[in-house]
C-alpha cells in the first residue's frame, strides 16, 4: 500500500485537528446519523485517553466515535477519491453519512475507503470514525474482555504497555486518476561497484508504464519501460547505517504519451544477509547498538508527534545508537522514512505482543491453560497475526532502514503447539519477502533447551533480564547465569545472536554505592555486566537495550509511574547510564567490539 503524497497527478489533504468526540453508550444509537451529542473534542494525532480528567474516558473499554465534517475540493471532479486512516486502535469503523464505507482489524497499520461513488466534489460531508480498542483471545495482540455486575466491560491484557487507543496517526483524503499506480515493490542487489534496483510496478487501468531514478542532485542515472524490470546504476552510492544515502524512482503511467499518473519513493540501495554467525549489510558485518522502543509520550499516548521525533534521533545521535525496534507493533510511516534518511537501522515488530499465558506485565508465572490450544491462542489467533505480517510487509518493505522482520515479542516458543502456530507464519513472512532475515524476540521462559522454533529463525533475538527478574541485587551471579545462557544458544544452533532487550527499573536522583535495585548507579553497573558478556561472545551481534524511555503502563504495585527501565525519562532526561552507554557505542561504532585480554 502506497504512502498518500501530492504528486503532479494526485492532490492530498490532511485532516489533522481537533474532531468532536463521544463515548459508546447504550443510548448512543447509530451515531454517525447525527452530529456527535456533547461538547466534548479530540486532537488527532493522539490517544484520546490522556486528553480527558475523567476517569471513565481514560479507561473505556469499547468504542468511542470521532466526526467532522469534509470539504471535497470541487476540483477533484472525474477523480477517484480515497479517504485513508494510518491508524485506528484497535479496530476501526468509517462512515461517510450514514454510509458504512470501511471496517478494519489491527491498530498500527493503514486502512482506506474509496469514496468515488458516495461524496460529490465542491460539497461538504459528514465523516465518522468508530474506534474499538477492545482485546480478546483472537486479536493481536490479545486478552480478555469481563462484564462486571455493575455491566461495565473491564480489559485486561498481557503486555506490559498502557493501552492507548484511537486516532493516534493521521487522517487524509487523498485524489488519484481513475488510472492510477496502485503499488510499487523495490529490491536491490550489489554487483562490484554497481547495482541493480528491480521493480515490479502494479497499475489499475490501462496505460504505458516508465520508470526512471534520480539522484540526490536530481540528475537521472537510469531509465526503463514496462511494468517490471531492472535499472542497473553504476557507481552506487549506497545506503548505509549511519551515511544513508537516497534515490528518487518515479513511476510514470502514460497514455499516448500524456501523463495519466505519477509517484515517487526513495530507494536507499543495500543488501541484508546473515552468514554462519554474522549479519551483514551491504557484505559488511553489521553489529546493532541502540533500543527498543515505545511510541509513548505524556497527554498523546501513542500519538505521532514530529517534534518527538526529531528529538528522539537527535538523542540516538547524541548516545551513538545505530539501530532500534519497533516493540511491539509497526510504527508511524513517518518515523521509518527518517530512518531512512538518517540511516538508522530498523527491526521491524508485528503487534503480536503477549502471546504467553505464562508472562503477565512483565512479571512471570504459570499459565492456568496452555497458551496455544481452543482457549488461548488458536486458529483465528493465527489467522489474524498473518494478516498483521501481510500489512505490515505490505507497508514497509521498500524501506532500506528495515533490515529485519519481527514476528512476535516474547511469545511462548517453548510450549508444545509453538512450532505448530509459528511454521506458517515464519513461511508466510518469507514467501512475502526473502530479502530480509526473520527473528522473534524471544521469552526468558523459552531457553536453547525447550525452545521450539528457533532453528526456523535466522537471527536469535533475546530478551533476558537476569539481575532484575533473575537474582536482582545480585549482578555476581545474573553475570554466570547470561554467560551460560548465551553460550548455550551459541553452540546449539550457531545463528548470530543479539539482545533484544536488557534493562532495569531505575528511578532518576535514586543513589547508593551498593549494587541497590531501582538506583542510577545499579542500571549503569547491570548494563556494564552485560556488556562484558557480549563481548567475549564471537556470536552476538547486537545489544538494544530496554527501553529508550520510560512509558506508561497498567497500574500495578511493580510499577511507579509506568515503566522506569528507561535510559532516559518520559520527558527524555539522560539517566546516569546514558553517558556509560554513549561512551561505549560511540567507541564501538557499527562493529562488534574486541574482547579485552584478560577475558
Amino acid at each position: 500500500m502506497l504512502k498518500p503524497q501530492a504528486t503532479p497527478t494526485r492532490d492530498l489533504i490532511n485532516l489533522d485537528g481537533t474532531w468532536r468526540f463521544a463515548v459508546d453508550t447504550h443510548d448512543l444509537v447509530a451515531p454517525w446519523e447525527r452530529v456527535l451529542p456533547g461538547r466534548l473534542e479530540a486532537a488527532v494525532p493522539a490517544s484520546y485517553n490522556d486528553q480527558f480528567v475523567d476517569p471513565a474516558i481514560r479507561g473505556h473499554v469499547g468504542v468511542v466515535w470521532y466526526q467532522r465534517t469534509v470539504f471535497v475540493p470541487r476540483g477533484w471532479g472525474g477523480e477517484r477519491i480515497v479517504l485513508r486512516i494510518d491508524a485506528a486502535t484497535h479496530a476501526g469503523s468509517v462512515y461517510v453519512e450514514d454510509r458504512l464505507v470501511a471496517e478494519h482489524v489491527g491498530g498500527y497499520t493503514p486502512f482506506e475507503a474509496d469514496l468515488t461513488d458516495i461524496v460529490t466534489p465542491g460539497e461538504a460531508v459528514r465523516l465518522t470514525i468508530g474506534v474499538d480498542n477492545r482485546l480478546t483471545n483472537v486479536t493481536i495482540p490479545p486478552g480478555t474482555v469481563t462484564t462486571g455486575p455493575d455491566g461495565i466491560q473491564r480489559q485486561s491484557y498481557l503486555h506490559d504497555f498502557y493501552n492507548y487507543a484511537g486516532l493516534a496517526r493521521s487522517v487524509w483524503m487523498y485524489s488519484t486518476p481513475r488510472r492510477f499506480v496502485r503499488d510499487i515493490a523495490i529490491t536491490t542487489e550489489l554487483i562490484g561497484s554497481s547495482a541493480l534496483v528491480d521493480f515490479t510496478i502494479d497499475a489499475m487501468g490501462s496505460g504505458e508504464v516508465s520508470v526512471h531514478l534520480t539522484d540526490e542532485a536530481g540528475a537521472v542515472v537510469a531509465r526503463a519501460d514496462g511494468a517490471s524490470g531492472s535499472l542497473s546504476v553504476s557507481d552506487v552510492h549506497l545506503w548505509q547505517p549511519g551515511a544513508a544515502y537516497l534515490y528518487d524512482l518515479t513511476v510514470e503511467l502514460t497514455d499516448d504519451e500524456d501523463l495519466v499518473d505519477s509517484f515517487s519513493i526513495p530507494v536507499g540501495v543495500r543488501t541484508v544477509e546473515v552468514r554462519g554467525n554474522q549479519f551483514l549489510i551491504n557484505g559488511q558485518p553489521f553489529y546493532f547498538t541502540g533500543f527498543g522502543k515505545h511510541e509513548d509520550t505524556a497527554i498523546r499516548g501513542k500519538g505521532h508527534d514530529p517534534a518527538y521525533l526529531v528529538h528522539d534521533f537527535q538523542l540516538l545521535d547524541w548516545i551513538g545508537a545505530n539501530s532500534f525496534r519497533t516493540s511491539h507493533y509497526p510504527y508511524a510511516e513517518e518515523v521509518l522514512e527518517f530512518a531512512d534518511r538518517h540511516g538508522i537501522v530498523v527491526i521491524d515488530e508485528t503487534a503480536a505482543v503477549g502471546l504467553n499465558l505464562g508472562v503477565m506485565g512483565g512479571l512471570t508465572g504459570s499459565p492456568a491453560i496452555p497458551t496455544f490450544g481452543p482457549d488461548g491462542c488458536n486458529d483465528e489467533t493465527q489467522a489474524a497475526h498473518a494478516q498483521h505480517i501481510r500489512e505490515l510487509i505490505a507497508r514497509d518493505k521498500n524501506h532500506p532502514s528495515v533490515v529485519m522482520w519481527c514476528i512476535a515479542n516474547e511469545p511462548a516458543t517453548n510450549e508444545e503447539g509453538a512450532r505448530e502456530y509459528f511454521a506458517p507464519l515464519i513461511d508466510l513472512a518469507r514467501e512475502l519477502d526473502s530479502t530480509r532475515p526473520i527473528t522473534i524476540a524471544e521469552v526468558m521462559f523459552a531457553t536453547f533447551e525447550n525452545d521450539r522454533v528457533a532453528d526456523l529463525l535466522d537471527v536469535i533475538s533475546l530478551n533476558r533480564y537476569y539481575g532484575w527478574y533473575v537474582a536482582v541485587g545480585d549482578l555476581q551471579t545474573a553475570e554466570q547465569y547470561l554467560e551460560h545462557d548465551l553460550r548455550g544458544w551459541s553452540e546449539k544452533f550457531g545463528k548470530p545472536i543479539m539482545m533484544a532487550e536488557y534493562g532495569v527499573d531505575t528511578l532518576p536522583g535514586a543513589h547508593s554505592v551498593w549494587d541497590v535495585p531501582w538506583t542510577e548507579e545499579y542500571q549503569r553497573d547491570y548494563l556494564s555486566m552485560h556488556h562484558r558478556v557480549f563481548d567475549r561472545n564471537p556470536s552476538f551481534v547486537g545489544e538494544q537495550v530496554w527501553n529508550f524511555a520510560d512509558f506508561q503502563t497498567t497500574v500495578g504495585i511493580h510499577r511507579v509511574e509506568g515503566n522506569r527501565k528507561g535510559i532516559f525519562s518520559r520527558d527524555r532526561k539522560p539517566k546516569g547510564a546514558a553517558h556509560s552507554l554513549r561512551e561505549r557505542w560511540k567507541r564501538i561504532g557499527n562493529r562488534k567490539p574486541t574482547p579485552p585480554t584478560d577475558a
